[in-house]
């Protein structure tokens, strides 16, 4: 940027320059003051004055005053008329040959106004004089005082005296200005302001003609209204870009170390030099109290320190209340939060009559006061730089109302000056001054993420707790960040132990083996048992996953020693290595074996999680009936249990509870059972209680929750290999994308994992029932009949003989009779039947029915199909209806009885429809047409076809609502509302969300209803 373009917005002081330079060569001088903050371009204002003088016959005499002229008399006189002039040779006659200071010298102003004498007689006689001094407030005091005196004498003169004086509020307080002590009459003073938006964006345009409006309003504010500080940041990003051309960035980097070759922040660093060493304190303090109260890993929060100013906003340096009007008690009856802070919702509380709790001057005021005790001044005088920078530019206020730098980049260059201790010395400052304010912990957290050791106990539960909420808020990574700096701090073992449990199970999530080191070091800490106990369940799951299952057992074996005094312990941990070795050591049969033996174990003796993974086991041998099973769960729910043995006795019951039909009471065990884990994910009820989530969801056929499982997804990979093997809500995945006829992503999915190398567990035995469900319906019946028959011998080797994990002996019958083996599809269908009848739930015993119904034909299987309908009616309201009301259907038009079998294949139709279950609507639709009738009349297209759940989540999307506040709203997942969306534009036939208003309107009277 030139001279000329930083003259932006000058245009009136340059009139005013240029009048007061004809005016002077009139024989009518002045002395013209130019004031302003640094960076506004006084020099270059006084440059272009002095250029419009000469072209008018001016002499011009330059001087620009240094701080390092303050300690040298007559300085800045010496440059002014050069260093040659022999002050004391020149004074009249009569004074002695003293100089000023000097034994017998003059008074200061005799002395000054003979040198002004002396400029008069041999400069202004030749021609008219533009003086121009720049920068007068670092001059020495002598020149000053000349310079005062000339202005005296200006009035009649061909002289005009313009000078530039840096005005702005530093923390230390300035001395008086060159004209406190002149008349107004003898100065004409103008104040430079800033450069408006406006101006700085023309000014960005011209640099970078094509530049995106993002990046021309990024310039804007990391410019902060200086022509200095643009100018810089324009020659950076000129030179940084490739072959000198305009910059291709869309916005502005917010690290000065993507910028080149760095004029920028050397810029702010010289403005801030210019400031003072203690103003120089105050804006870094400002910038680590914005930049650590912003999480302390990447991508986690844009500055949330605005709420714990706000939380800490209820008092003030000594506990008064602030300037605010008085708080009312809040209408929850205003508790404190749990963390000791206010409770806090965009910036404060809100109250009875509608004000928030903490108002925008008093979070100003406490903003004032930390940065003030952050830097060790006055917090009268931070408050009033606040407010000045903020009106220069370089502050902008938030939404909260607090004061906040301008642009990232602008906050980052001030930082650059300070070195990494002194940082971490600040941001402990911080963290200690917002803690003793009350401060949210994630806030404090945020600090004490990049600040030196506090060395008090209060540091570690602040980390601690802070990673806890970020868990709870799905932000992993910072909550890893947190737990790190925590292992920073001096604590007890037991103490150390459970950070490094923490620490290691969220590692764990991001890789298998990420953080078993950890996790084995806390094992090995000395400390209590439950402590203990914590740990060793947290290594086994993290080994497990792993695939180091025996390496699992041995350890907790080995470390069961240890608690030989505590009985109740050890049977938590031998629910462990059951729910661990439960596919490969049949550990719940020899659990079983030895209770019902002479010698077995009283149930007492068991533990009331080792009791439930009994009743478990029974369940899937077909052992026991479930209204059995449900009754002996509930009475062990009822039972006091351990904090530690809860999550598994919980988990279990969730499990059975979801077999037995009881979906709602699932449901509610599922939610207690993840509360009572909190953030301790590395459990291994964890994943249990993820996949009956999921299942409840298959069951309910809520196919978009299924799809939504991020879970669900395919292997990183894309491509089979060794690995884990398939999880349940992979297994759901390829059931739902099959109900809901998307048959090439449900191959995808399926072709993710090589079975041959997955483990021998019942996650991969249900994932072999669905490849079969895939292999029926892309018409492959043998196929899908060798993995059913393959998932019923893995079953059957664990004695898990009855099909309430996966009903494969269903599946089975049904390709026997697709391949024309009616016979051994009967043998399949009556076995079914049994177990069903001892376990009697209305989805095993219909689904049962039905298939037996299929095999055995004629009138018989006519009254087994419909038993089946009656029987599923009592149950959820998922697939297994629509399957029955199909195969009752079949039969009736298969024995000539059309008419009758319209009213279950409409029923049939509709409700397919209204699940979203494609395929067996399309098999309605085909037996309707086969029989005559016309298709029903339930629309798929258009309003009237989008489910409960899609028409209200597009009608939230309609009112302009993100997925993410639509997935906050309903309390769902976003993947979840994205699904249901994208259903819903399907049904509507639109693509964008503007849309979404037109679609969603009924289509008027007369108008024919869409038929896809």
């Amino acid at each position: 940027m030139s001279p000329v373009e930083s003259l932006s917005e000058r245009g009136d002081v340059l009139r005013m320059l240029a009048a007061s330079a004809e005016r002077a060569c009139g024989g009518s001088g002045r002395l013209v003051l130019l004031r302003g903050a640094t960076g506004t371009g006084r020099t270059a204002l006084l440059e272009a004055a002095a250029e419009h003088a000469a072209t008018l016959g001016m002499r011009v005499l330059r001087a620009r005053c240094t701080p390092e002229d303050t300690g040298k008399d007559w300085a800045a006189l010496r440059r002014l008329l050069g260093e040659e002039m022999d002050f004391a040779d020149d004074v009249p006659a009569g004074e002695g040959d003293a100089g000023p200071g000097e034994p017998g010298a003059p008074h200061p102003r005799a002395y000054a106004t003979r040198l002004w004498r002396l400029l008069l007689r041999r400069q202004a006689d030749s021609a008219p004089l533009f003086v121009a001094v720049d920068d007068v407030h670092a001059a020495d005091p002598a020149s000053r005082r000349w310079l005062t005196e000339a202005a005296r004498h200006l009035d009649r003169l061909p002289v005009l005296l313009v000078v530039t004086e840096r005005r702005q509020y530093d923390i230390e307080r300035s001395g008086a200005g060159l004209a406190h002590a002149l008349p107004p009459d003898l100065v004409r003073t103008h104040t430079l302001a800033p450069l408006s938006p406006d101006a700085a964006a023309e000014l960005v345009r011209a640099a970078f003609p094509g530049a995106e409006p993002g990046l021309v309003a990024d310039c804007v504010r990391a410019g902060a209204g200086s022509p200095l500080l643009l100018r810089a940041l324009l020659d950076d990003l000129a030179s940084g870009s490739a072959g000198g051309g305009p910059a291709p960035l869309a916005a502005l980097p917010d690290t000065c170390a993507a910028l080149y070759p760095g004029g920028y922040p050397d810029a702010v660093s010289w403005w801030l030099a210019c400031a003072g060493g203690t103003t120089s304190a105050v804006a870094r303090a400002l910038a680590v109290l914005e930049t650590g109260g912003a999480g302390a890993a990447p991508g986690t929060r844009t500055a949330p320190d605005a709420r714990g100013i706000a939380e800490a906003g209820g008092t003030g340096e000594d506990g008064e209340a602030g300037a605010c009007a008085p708080r009312a008690p809040a209408a929850g009856g205003g508790a404190p939060a749990a963390d000791g802070g206010m409770p806090a919702a965009d910036g404060g509380v809100p109250v009875a009559d509608g004000r928030p709790a903490a108002c925008a001057a008093e979070r100003r005021e406490v903003r004032a006061q930390v940065v003030a005790r952050m830097a060790q001044v006055d917090a009268a005088r931070v408050a009033g730089w606040l407010t000045a920078m903020t009106r220069l530019g370089l502050l902008c206020q938030d939404a909260d109302g607090l004061p906040r730098y301008a642009h990232p980049l602008l906050r980052d260059a001030v930082l650059s000056g300070w070195t990494s201790g002194r940082r971490r010395a600040a941001h402990r400052t911080a963290a200690e001054e917002l803690m003793r304010r009350g401060a949210d912990v994630s806030v404090v957290a945020g600090h004490l993420a990049h600040a030196s050791v506090v060395a008090e106990p209060w540091a570690v539960d602040v980390l601690v707790q802070a990673a806890a909420a970020e868990v709870r808020a799905g932000r992993t990574r910072a909550a890893v960040t947190f737990l790190r700096r925590a292992l920073d701090e001096p604590m007890a073992p037991g103490s150390r132990a459970g950070v490094l449990v923490q620490l290691g199970s969220l590692e764990c999530a991001e890789h298998p083996a990420g953080g078993i080191a950890r996790l084995t070091e806390a094992v090995r800490l000395p400390g209590g048992p439950r402590d203990l106990v914590r740990a060793m369940v947290a290594l086994a799951t993290a080994l497990a996953r792993s695939g180091e299952t025996p390496a699992a057992l041995r350890m907790l074996r080995t470390e069961e020693t240890r608690l030989a005094d505590h009985p109740d312990l050890i049977r938590t941990l031998r629910a462990v290595a059951v729910l661990m070795s439960d596919h490969e050591l049949g550990a719940l049969r020899e659990e079983y074996r030895r209770r019902r033996g002479p010698d077995g174990d009283s149930p007492d003796l068991l533990g009331a999680a080792r009791q439930a993974l009994i009743v478990r086991y029974e369940a899937t041998a077909g052992l026991i009936s479930s209204e059995d099973a449900t009754a002996r769960i509930r009475g062990l729910l009822e039972e006091p249990a351990d904090p530690l043995a809860e999550p598994f006795l919980l988990g279990t019951a969730a499990v059975v509870a979801q077999w037995a039909d009881e979906l709602d009471e699932a449901e509610r065990l599922v939610r207690r059972a993840l509360d009572a884990l909190g953030p301790f994910l590395l459990h291994p009820m964890h994943h249990v209680l993820l996949d009956v989530r999921v299942d409840l969801a298959a069951a309910r056929a809520d196919f978009a929750t299924v799809l939504a499982d991020p879970r669900a997804r395919p292997p990183v990979t894309g491509r089979p290999g060794p690995g884990p093997g398939p999880a349940s809500a992979h297994t759901q995945a390829v059931i739902a994308l099959v109900e809901t006829d998307r048959l090439e992503e449900a191959a995808r999915l399926v072709d993710g994992f090589d079975l041959r190398t997955a483990p021998d567990s019942w996650r991969t035995h249900r994932f072999l029932y669905a490849r079969g469900v895939l292999r029926a319906a892309t018409g492959d019946p043998a196929a899908a009949l060798d993995d059913f028959l393959e998932c019923g011998r893995r079953q059957a080797a664990h004695e898990a003989v009855r099909s309430v994990v996966a009903p494969w002996r269903v599946g089975a019958a049904e390709c026997r009779l697709a391949l024309g083996r009616p016979r051994e599809a009967l043998a399949l269908a009556e076995e079914e039947l049994r177990l069903a009848e001892v376990w009697r739930t209305p989805r095993t015993l219909g689904r049962a029915l039905r298939v037996l119904g299929e095999a055995t034909g004629g009138r018989r299987g006519l009254d087994l199909t419909g038993r089946a309908v009656e029987v599923l009616r009592e149950g959820p309201a998922g697939t297994e209806l629509i399957s029955a009301l199909v195969s009752h259907g079949r039969g009736l038009a298969a024995s000539g009885e059309r008419s009758r079998a319209r009213e279950p294949l409409r029923e049939a139709v509709e409700r397919a429809e209204r699940l979203g279950a494609v395929r067996l609507r399309t098999v309605a639709e085909g037996l309707l047409h086969e029989g005559g009738a016309r298709r029903a009349g339930t629309p798929r297209t258009g309003p009237a076809a989008l489910t409960a759940s899609e028409r209200r989540i597009a009608g939230l999307a309609a009112e302009g609502r993100t997925n993410a506040e639509i997935a906050a709203l309903l309390h769902l997942a976003r993947r979840t509302v994205e699904t249901h969306l994208t259903a819903a534009y399907r049904k509507l036939g639109i693509r964008r969300r503007t849309q979404l208003p037109t679609a969603l309107r009924p289509a008027p009277p007369g108008a024919p209803a869409g038929t896809g």
